[in-house]
């Protein structure tokens, strides 16, 4: 606590009259009882002079207001206790509500945030450092607190939904290493880092801050902590940067565009980790921008192969030439059941006038669930991914299949880094290309391992490649999400498959690696196997192909471990 007049500022020495002050500046025009002030300047134990003495203290103010030219009726002597008028003019704590109720009342983002950020600046220091009452110290200085931190949480949270995101990043650290329990701070900071691109020191802050609390006090993270984890760990798109809270959200700012430019039209961020890919980038990218291309394009593979994420990758590098917007929708429940023509119908852009557009269709279940959807696109181009090669659609509206093929060693390596951080990758080089083909070089298989490393920071690559190597299928899966689960999502592509199909691919299981895949089958069914993306289009010589690691589930499935064999035939 400090008193300022003019150029000069006097900071108060811990003492009596220094709580009193403080007691009463809590409390600014409202009538303090003399039992609470009783009680802030001597504790639990006032003396049997206490009143009379607190007399003396407020006379000791008086003079020291008198003689730094203050008012020495400040302080008024009132039935029951004292009162003490201050204003925005004379006290900071006043000031500092008045601005976050105008903030609160602001007309836009812009002035809540330069509101909230003026109502910060009065902010020096620990409140009341130099006040020796323990009562004080207690109650009032963490409830002072609680309202820094709300303003402070609520500009980051302005901050975040205006992209500037590398600005607040300073905030953030401090705030989060001084409020380590405080989680909301370390979600904005794993989202900050996220959205900045360095998804590796994201989900580092996630385990950090999970640890402590576990040590602590013996709980996990919240559910938006969580939620975000997963977010990452499935490189998936974050929604608008706002949070509601104790002062009223605003909606995100768009950036300005440079000077005499119209503004570039709202499109897809880039896929946190994307790595490699550029082969298949450009041939979408060469079919998407060609003005007398298809209008259908496919993206097809087998289960977890990263269709998804090419396809949004394609779109983010691509959108300037969709002036009328890229839109995605998905297909797919999260239990992997597809929707609906009327469920997908609803999610459908309206159409627009804006230009060129591009639609997304995500984890289409087949042509019969694209087909009914494609005369109310509105001429958009339509970007589908689906397992299936979606043949009747393309046969009868022309278009082009992009059939997706797993990670190149490269590639694969760039993914890990990119997850997981170069360093601890150019550690260990061998380590690195061993987990790579226990995953198969499977994105899905890579970002669940790249996930258990990153949440156990003692185990090195090497010994969990080794784990995994024990037992690939059972083991790629981090249980807090289906969707990051090996044998969640290649389980659900076998059990759609007829009966015939789910035996003949369980049969392939039993090949050894160097015999081909005819032998587990009719043409026919082989075709229909690779038709739903379970088997490849071979070489000359040999039409039939399957993923090294497909062929590892397959066995691992006819083997019936963990439950799998509810999805044998019976």
């Amino acid at each position: 606590m400090s008193i300022a007049h003019g150029p000069e500022t006097v900071v108060l020495k811990p003492s009596k009259p220094t709580s009193l002050l403080a007691a009463l500046l809590l409390h600014p025009g409202a009538v303090v009882s003399t039992g609470y002030l009783l009680r802030a300047v001597w504790d639990e134990e006032p003396p049997a002079t206490a009143r009379a003495a607190l007399q003396t203290c407020v006379l000791r103010l008086r003079r020291l207001f008198a003689k730094y030219g203050i008012s020495a009726t400040t302080i008024e002597a009132v039935p029951g206790g004292y009162r003490m008028r201050n204003d925005t003019g004379t006290l900071d704590l006043a000031q500092f509500r008045s601005l976050t109720a105008r903030a609160r009342a602001a007309a836009g983002t812009a002035e809540e945030l330069y509101r909230l950020r003026e109502a910060l600046s009065l902010w020096q220091g620990q409140p009341l450092a130099n006040v020796a009452s323990r009562m004080l110290q207690r109650d009032a200085v963490p409830a002072l607190e609680q309202e820094r931190l709300r303003v402070l949480e609520r500009v980051c949270d302005l901050e975040l939904a205006a992209g500037n995101c590398h600005q607040v990043l300073v905030d953030l650290y401090e705030s989060a290493r001084r409020h380590p329990v405080r989680e909301r701070f370390t979600e904005q900071l794993v989202e900050a880092l996220y959205r900045t691109g360095r998804q590796a020191e994201a989900l580092a802050e996630y385990r950090t801050v999970r640890e402590r609390l576990r040590e602590e006090l013996g709980v996990d993270p919240g559910p938006g902590l969580r939620r975000l984890e997963l977010s990452i760990l499935r490189a998936e798109e974050l929604g608008p940067a706002t949070r509601a809270g104790d002062l009223a959200p605003a909606p995100p700012r768009p950036a300005p565009a440079p000077s005499g430019r119209a503004p570039e039209p709202a499109g897809p961020p880039p896929v946190p980790g994307f790595a490699g890919r550029g082969a298949d980038l450009r041939a979408l990218a060469l079919r998407l921008t060609d003005p007398d291309g298809p209008r259908l394009l496919v993206v097809s593979g087998a289960p977890g192969i990263g269709k998804s994420a090419l396809a949004h990758q394609s779109a983010y590098e691509v959108r300037r030439a969709f002036p009328g917007g890229v839109f995605g929708i998905g297909l797919a429940r999260p239990d992997g059941s597809p929707l609906d023509h009327e469920e997908a119908r609803k999610l459908l852009p309206e159409p627009g006038g804006g230009g060129r557009r591009l639609l997304i269709l995500d984890d289409a279940a087949g042509a019969g669930q694209v087909l009914p959807l494609l005369p109310e696109t509105g001429g958009a181009v339509v970007l589908v991914t689906s397992r299936r090669g979606l043949a009747a659609a393309v046969a009868t509206h022309g278009g082009f299949v992009h059939r997706l093929d797993v990670l190149t060693p490269a590639d694969a390596r760039e993914l890990l880094a990119g997850l997981i951080g170069a360093g601890r990758i150019a550690a260990e080089e061998p380590a690195v290309r061993e987990l790579a083909d226990v995953c198969g070089h499977f994105p899905l298989a890579l970002r669940i391992a790249a996930g258990r490393l990153l949440t156990r920071p003692g185990l090195s690559v090497a010994d969990c490649a080794a784990w995994l190597a024990e037992d690939p299928p059972g083991r790629l899966a981090l249980a807090e999400d289906p969707r990051l689960s090996v044998p969640e999502v290649f389980g659900q592509a076998v059990a759609a498959l007829p009966p015939a199909l789910r035996e003949a691919f369980l049969r392939l299981g039993s090949l050894e690696p160097h015999s081909g895949p005819a032998t587990a089958g009719s043409e026919s069914v082989l075709e229909q196997l690779v038709e739903a993306g379970m088997l490849e289009d071979g070489p000359p010589g040999e039409p039939y192909r399957i993923h090294a690691f497909l062929r590892v589930y397959a066995r691992w499935l006819a083997q019936g471990r963990d439950g799998a064999a509810a999805l044998l035939p019976r």
